[in-house]
């Protein structure tokens, strides 16, 4: 064996060896680039995802905060009906006062408060019913006038007890009953 064919079996062999290395190096780039490849598109689609739930979420938010506006914008045009039909119970009240059949009730109202508070009572209401409320009462007619719509207020002389029989007082414990019958 020759000292050429040596060097050339040893250079044969580092080439070969060398072109392993590369093939190697190659593969493991191409290993590396597919797996970078994966990774990128495993993020994309991570983000995708969680975007779409954002997206999502923030619709479903947008949704449940216009499903409240309507709520709400029902319940003000109700409760806005509803004060106008209650102003116009009121008026309608404040129109009986002027009926013929408003010295009877009344008489009615007196009957009730002397019933429940005793003879000794104070009677009280408005200024335009002062007549009225003199012959109905008498001398326990008190002539302070009151800001009512109609009706009387009566308390006792001692002024211990007092049986508010106002038009308002009346038509105030009994709103919710009138807002049913106004609703139906």
């Amino acid at each position: 064996m020759s000292l050429e064919r040596l060097v050339d079996e040893i250079r044969q062999q580092a080439e070969a060896e060398i072109s392993a290395e590369r093939q190697r190096l190659e593969s493991e780039q191409a290993r590396l680039a597919a797996d970078r490849d994966r990774r990128i598109r495993d993020l994309q689609a991570e983000s995708t995802r969680l975007g779409e739930l954002e997206i999502g979420r923030e619709r479903a938010q947008r949704l449940a905060r216009a499903k409240l506006e309507a709520r709400k914008l029902v319940f003000e045009a109700r409760e806005r009906r509803m004060g106008r039909l209650i102003g116009r119970t009121r008026q309608v009240l404040g129109e009986f006062t002027r009926s013929e059949e408003y010295p009877a009730l009344l008489k009615e109202m007196y009957g009730y408060a002397v019933r429940s508070l005793g003879k000794q009572v104070r009677v009280s209401g408005r200024a335009q019913d002062a007549a009225l409320l003199k012959t109905v009462a008498g001398k326990a007619f008190h002539d302070t006038a009151l800001p009512i719509t109609g009706g009387l207020v009566v308390e006792t002389s001692d002024g211990a007890r007092r049986l508010d029989l106002s038009f308002d007082e009346l038509l105030r414990r009994r709103e919710d009953r009138v807002r049913e019958l106004l609703a139906a």
